[in-house]
C-alpha cells in the first residue's frame, strides 16, 4: 500500500471519527450541549464575547464542507493530487482537536478549551498558507478544500475571543472590544492575504456571522451597547473587505 493510500484511508476515517465524536460531543444525540456545559460557561448570556445560538448553525455548515473533503480525497483521482497530499493531514489534525475541544469543554476546563482553540486556529493557518500556494481546482475541491478550511477557519478565531472571555470569567466592556478588533483586523489582513476567492470569502464569511451574532446577543443579557456596536462595524468591515477581495479576484481573472 503506497504513502498516499494510507494518508487517503487514516484521513478518511480519522475524518469520520472526528465528525461523528464532534456531534455527539455537542449534543446531537442526546448528550449535553455545549451551551450546557461546564455550568454554562459558553451560554450565549454568559460572557460579553458570548454570540447568540444562532450562530452556532454555523457548525452545520462546516461539518458538511468537512465531510465533502473526506470523500473527495480518498477519491482514486484524488490519490496523487498535491493540493490533498498539501493539507490532508493538517485538516485531519484540526478536526481531531476539535473532538478534543469538546472533550474538555465537556469536562469543565474552560482554560484548557482555549488553548485547544488556539492550537486549532494555528493548524488552520497552516492549511491555508498552503492552499495559498497551491493552482486553481474544480469546484468540488475548492468546496472541500477552501470553503471548508475558510469557514472552520473564522468561525474558530471568533470562537477562541469568546472561550477566553469564558476562561477569564467574563471580561470588562474595553477588553471585550480590543479582542473583537483583534478578530477583525487579523481576518482582514487574512482576506486580502489568501489567493483564493473561496478560501479567503469563507473566512470573511465566518468571521462577519460570529461578530453579527455577538453584537445581537449584546443587545439582550448582558446587554452593553458598545459591545453590540463594536462587533457590528467588526462584521460590516470585514463583509465589505470580503466583497472587494472577492471583485479584485474576478476582475484579475477576467483582465
Amino acid at each position: 500500500m503506497s504513502r498516499d493510500t494510507v494518508r487517503q484511508v487514516a484521513v478518511g476515517v480519522g475524518a469520520a471519527a472526528a465528525i461523528a465524536g464532534a456531534a455527539w460531543g455537542s449534543g446531537a444525540f442526546g448528550g449535553t450541549k455545549i451551551a450546557e456545559a461546564a455550568d454554562g460557561a459558553l451560554a450565549s448570556d454568559a460572557t460579553l464575547l458570548a454570540p447568540a445560538t444562532p450562530a452556532f448553525a454555523i457548525w452545520t455548515a462546516i461539518y458538511a464542507l468537512l465531510a465533502l473533503f473526506a470523500i473527495v480525497q480518498a477519491l482514486p483521482s484524488r490519490r496523487e493530487d498535491d493540493r490533498y497530499r498539501a493539507i490532508a493531514w493538517w485538516l485531519l489534525a484540526s478536526m481531531l482537536l476539535n473532538a478534543a475541544w469538546i472533550a474538555v469543554v465537556q469536562a469543565g476546563w474552560i482554560a484548557a478549551s482555549v488553548v485547544v482553540l488556539a492550537t486549532i486556529v494555528g493548524t488552520l493557518a497552516v492549511v491555508a498558507t498552503r492552499l495559498n500556494k497551491q493552482p486553481s481546482a474544480p469546484i468540488v475541491d475548492v468546496l472541500a478544500t477552501e470553503a471548508s478550511t475558510g469557514l472552520y477557519l473564522g468561525w474558530s478565531a471568533v470562537a477562541t475571543a469568546a472561550n477566553l472571555a469564558a476562561a477569564l470569567g467574563d471580561v470588562n466592556t474595553g477588553l471585550a472590544i480590543a479582542l473583537i478588533v483583534a478578530v477583525g483586523l487579523s481576518a482582514i489582513a487574512a482576506v486580502w492575504r489568501l489567493k483564493g476567492r473561496a478560501l479567503a470569502v469563507s473566512v470573511a464569511i465566518a468571521v462577519t456571522w460570529g461578530s453579527a451574532w455577538i453584537g445581537v446577543a449584546r443587545l439582550a443579557e448582558p446587554a452593553n451597547n458598545a459591545v453590540a456596536a463594536t462587533a457590528f462595524v467588526a462584521a460590516t468591515a470585514v463583509a465589505v473587505t470580503g466583497g472587494l477581495r472577492l471583485r479584485t479576484n474576478v476582475a484579475a481573472q477576467r483582465a
